[in-house]
């Protein structure tokens, strides 16, 4: 056993609801307090003193300097597997370009196809293991990876099992899931059913034989997939075994009521969410996903959060980092942009991107300090747990604990 600690607040997220609003009073706060593990298990939290007196044989990871604890992060929707750079679209979009003018330049989605297409695997295993440490430095220990700059039997596969290469180098829980439906490419013989049939012939047979995903993604949009061919194939990947997700309601309206007709795991993007469907989604078990990082790359409207947390949904946030509409890949600061506009509290955006984010994936055992919970942990260098929404970003992870061991 072993004691992490003492930590100048400890903040446990514990006995916090799954969905719905949350305010700041709900917190579980404890000052001067440690954090005894056992393998990769907490085991309690409680005063520091106290903890080492009662465990004597227990080893001590003393933290010298003023720090706070916090369950470590989930992102719960990235891209962080693709090659080349985008940085021209970006460019032409602030400079009043359309989509499709930028798409008629070479830009947009197929571009970042053809750059994964080109890149080898080492390379790409190289800049994937780049991008997990750089979220392992905010104190992210689990994310979801998606596939879908391949688009084609052979270079989907190529990118999941990168993933599963890169999950065989890093201590980080990775979750890959198969977005080859993130649109229909250009170089294929057929339409969109065609191309939907062949991703569930060729390609998802492929990714269960080798067990590189358990989870599907569709991107549900006029320019790429219609909601009810959508709907079909999600009920056809759901017959397969998979889990499911959506890319729902990112420009227009109704795609996040077929995420929840299939029962998906989470609706993502969602920043064009009708009135009427916050209140479909807060009904079911289907957690909704802001993006803010896609928001302020395209200068788009931010997700409804406020809204949502207010009909009782089960509210998470991720940062969709990709190349073209989201390359930050700071979830801190994104998720502290959202607050101020949308007026969340610190509880509900700490559980965004906490439990309520494991949630989506799968998992109840992490994103919260308690007895039993995996120790995935994370510490700020600072006395007071409020500065790391405030400096938006700009606090770094002190320590990232996974399994109660440093990283």
């Amino acid at each position: 056993m072993k004691i992490i600690g003492p930590f100048k607040q400890i903040v446990t997220l514990d006995k916090l609801p799954l969905r719905g609003k949350i305010n700041d009073e709900s917190l579980e706060i404890q000052v001067n307090a440690a954090v005894l593990v056992d393998g990769e298990k907490i085991i309690t939290i409680g005063d520091f003193e106290e903890l080492k007196a009662n465990n004597p044989n227990a080893s001590i990871d003393l933290i010298d300097t003023e720090q706070v604890l916090l369950p470590a992060l989930v992102d719960a929707h990235t891209h962080i597997c693709f090659g080349g750079n985008r940085a021209n679209d970006f460019a032409m979009r602030n400079a009043g370009k359309t989509y499709l003018e930028i798409a008629e330049a070479g830009g947009g989605i197929w571009s970042s196809v053809k750059h994964t297409r080109e890149a080898s695997e080492e390379e790409l295993l190289k800049t994937t293991l780049e991008r997990i440490h750089y979220l392992l430095s905010l104190g992210i220990t689990t994310i979801e990876i998606k596939s879908g700059y391949g688009l084609n039997v052979d270079e989907e596969l190529k990118m999941l099992r990168i993933v599963k290469k890169a999950q065989a180098q890093t201590k980080a829980t990775l979750v890959p899931t198969c977005l080859a439906a993130h649109l229909k490419p250009k170089d294929f013989d057929g339409g969109n059913q065609e191309y939907l049939d062949y991703i569930l012939n060729k390609i998802l047979p492929k990714v269960k034989e080798e067990d590189l995903a358990k989870r599907v993604d569709i991107f549900i949009e006029k320019s790429a997939f219609l909601p009810e061919e959508s709907k079909v194939f999600l009920e056809k990947a759901k017959a397969m075994g998979f889990l499911m997700t959506v890319h729902a309601d990112q420009f227009t309206a109704g795609s996040s009521r077929v995420a929840v007709e299939v029962g998906a795991q989470s609706a993502d993007h969602l920043e064009a969410t009708a009135d009427e469907d916050i209140d479909f989604l807060a009904k079911s078990n289907t957690v909704a996903i802001a993006l803010p990082g896609a928001s302020i790359g395209l200068g788009d409207r931010f997700a409804p959060a406020r809204k949502l947390l207010d009909a009782g949904a089960i509210f998470a946030i991720a940062s969709d980092w990709n190349p073209g509409s989201a390359p930050m890949g700071n979830l801190i600061t994104q998720a502290s942009i959202l607050a101020t506009f949308q007026k969340l509290t610190t509880a509900e955006v700490w559980a965004a991107m906490t439990y309520r984010a494991a949630y989506a994936l799968g998992f109840e055992d992490r994103g919260v300090i308690a007895k039993d919970k995996k120790a995935d942990l994370v510490s700020f260098e600072t006395d007071n747990f409020n500065n790391v929404l405030y400096y938006q970003g700009r606090m770094s992870a002190k320590h990232t604990f996974i399994n109660g061991e440093k990283i």
